[in-house]
């Protein structure tokens, strides 16, 4: 955690203990949590952090680029600490997010940039589908 406040302090964000809380949570879990979920899983160590510390927290960390939100279901936002490249496939039943480590191909992008007139600087590819325990529950 010293090198996460260090990384705080270089981003110009107050180092506290509701922070290194909160990012603690996020990187211990693949899980991909929405604010609810983390402050859940602070709530009996750290009983008086709020909800709405949580979601400030990580708007801080979103804003400061060392964590990504992602909205794929529209109910409520999922937080990533990982932020290597990677994409995501969704299950459209119960709306878990996993990770995909796969390279997208180069020629792809350069046919995108070139139909669309974009310097493309980042994308995100995101798969949907039925995630095997959906998938076996509803056999």
């Amino acid at each position: 955690m010293k090198q996460f406040a260090e990384i705080l302090k270089e981003k110009g964000l107050k180092v506290t203990p509701q922070r290194l809380a909160v990012y603690s949570a996020l990187v211990s879990t693949k899980s991909h949590p929405s604010a609810e979920a983390i402050h859940k899983m602070l709530i009996a160590d750290n009983p008086s952090i709020s909800l709405a510390t949580v979601y400030k927290t990580l708007d801080s960390f979103k804003t400061a680029g060392l964590i990504k939100e992602l909205n794929f279901c529209f109910e409520y936002s999922n937080y990533d600490a990982d932020m290597s490249d990677h994409q995501h496939i969704v299950c459209t039943k119960c709306c878990h997010v996993f990770d995909v480590y796969y390279k997208p191909d180069e020629a792809m992008r350069d046919d995108v940039e070139k139909e669309s007139g974009f310097k493309i600087n980042d994308e995100q590819i995101v798969f949907y589908g039925i995630c095997p325990e959906c998938a076996a529950s509803s056999k």
